[in-house]
């Protein structure tokens, strides 16, 4: 990563809630070809959060700690702060001298955005300003929250507005939460109802809806120079499984997510 940042803009996309089964079947079928042709081989790897729900997984995101790939061994980090007998930090590894990541690219030159989704990013109450208050420039909207059918489409349009707006020469650090997983998604799937409820059915179409509109956030962010992309989910969600509905739990469907990091090439179609 050190001969990344300075010469390259930035993406973190958090797919928030995203469950690493089906993401995975997903792209071996098919049905998420603008994510899939980004992954290596087309495929997610498998990685464990650190936490089990939005806000817990994003401090640790924001600290250094990415998911960690699910076997065994001491895996470098691609960011971390300087931090004594720290065991994954290597070679390659981007220190920072600072509390945060979002910080420690500030100082570094980047201009930090963040555009939030689930309620952590809301800016609504202390409590949700936390995460977005890290970041030189933050937004959310109703219509970018968990309850509208359109909010990666609106996300994605405000993305594009930010990049635009931003002076060629000024190194971007673009942190997308997308919402659309994250219950209610049953709206994702036509024929289903708010009666019957989210699925593991509703959680995959709102996967595929986020598909169709990924490539003009890709687009947006390679822009202006080569941009380094990192997407992946914070905590996956139970529907039924153990009796489970939701997160903040340690089940194995929480805690599995997918991860892929890549670089989009400014010469590259959508």
């Amino acid at each position: 990563m050190n001969r990344i940042v300075g010469s390259h803009d930035l993406l973190l996309v958090t797919l928030d809630t995203l469950r690493y089964d089906v993401a995975r079947e997903l792209a071996a079928e098919g049905s998420i070809p603008h994510l899939a042709r980004h992954l290596p081989d087309g495929r997610w790897e498998e990685r464990h959060s650190p936490a089990s729900f939005t806000y817990a997984a994003h401090q640790a995101f924001f600290a250094g700690f990415l998911p960690t790939p699910v076997a065994p061994g001491r895996h470098p980090r691609l960011f971390a702060a300087r931090f004594e007998g720290s065991e994954t930090t290597a070679e390659g590894t981007w220190v920072f001298d600072a509390p945060d990541l979002v910080t420690g690219l500030a100082r570094a030159g980047y201009h930090t955005v963040c555009i939030g989704g689930v309620g952590f990013f809301a800016k609504r109450g202390a409590l949700g300003s936390v995460l977005p208050g890290l970041f030189a420039e933050s937004h959310w909207e109703p219509e970018f929250g968990v309850a509208s059918p359109t909010s990666f489409e609106a996300q994605v349009a405000r993305a594009e507005e930010v990049v635009a707006a931003l002076p060629a020469e000024r190194r971007l650090f673009l942190f997308v939460n997308v919402s659309a997983l994250h219950q209610p998604n049953w709206f994702h799937l036509p024929g289903a109802t708010a009666e019957a409820g989210d699925s593991r059915a509703t959680h995959a179409a709102a996967l595929r809806y986020v598909d169709r509109h990924i490539g003009r956030l890709f687009a947006a962010a390679r822009s202006r120079r080569p941009c380094f992309a990192v997407v992946c989910s914070d905590h996956g969600t139970a529907y039924g499984e153990g009796g489970h509905i939701g997160h903040r739990i340690g089940h194995e469907v929480v805690w599995t997510v997918p991860y892929a990091h890549f670089l989009l090439d400014p010469c590259e179609g959508p």
